[in-house]
């Protein structure tokens, strides 16, 4: 295999990414899997330090300043981003990194390390299937489906530029292509 890579994922929310992303990290225990820092309230079964790191507001702004974020962005009304450390760990220690971001932070990463980071955009079948899939969560309320819903079109737009583009109209399918893809990407 080739140097590792940062394999990074983004779609818009409910677009599936998570499941890829679970599926793939239990085919390929060796791939280490990026916590994404953020401010916002920890979810019923997250844990600190394994879904996210939990950071207040202020410990976040910090980070902005002294640039110690390789991407950040404020979205519905909280703070996400990579911490620099997470991405050096990987990198250090020669292991492909997978990251579960939004689209605007996978373009900053290819900006940053170019073809070291492989950027997958998982896409829903369609719009009316993804917001299916929102409420049927059942984690949001019907203001942040809606706000959720609006972002879509920028997206699926963003998507465009990502490396791959992979459709989740069948998971098992969507998790075997993906796997196929880095597959060929760690190979070259």
């Amino acid at each position: 295999m080739s140097a590792p890579k940062l394999l990074v994922f983004a779609s818009p929310s409910g677009g599936g990414k998570t499941s890829i992303i679970k599926a793939l990290l239990e085919r390929h225990p060796e791939f280490q899997f990026s916590v994404s820092a953020t401010t916002r309230a920890m979810r019923p079964g997250e844990t600190d330090g394994s879904d996210y790191c939990y950071l207040t507001r202020e410990r976040f702004e910090e980070l902005i300043s002294a640039g110690d974020l390789v991407e950040h962005e404020q979205l519905y009304g909280n703070y996400y981003g990579t911490l620099k450390s997470e991405t050096d760990r990987a990198l250090n220690a020669g292991a492909s990194m997978v990251f579960d971001i939004d689209v605007r932070g996978g373009l900053a990463i290819k900006a940053m390390y170019g073809a070291r980071a492989v950027l997958m955009f998982i896409a829903p079948p369609s719009i009316e299937v993804l917001e299916e899939r929102l409420r049927g969560r059942g984690t949001e309320d019907e203001a942040t489906v809606r706000r959720r819903m609006e972002r879509t079109a920028m997206e699926m737009e963003m998507g465009k530029q990502f490396d791959f583009t992979v459709v989740n109209d069948d998971l098992a399918k969507a998790i075997d292509d993906v796997d196929a893809l880095i597959m060929k990407q760690l190979s070259q």
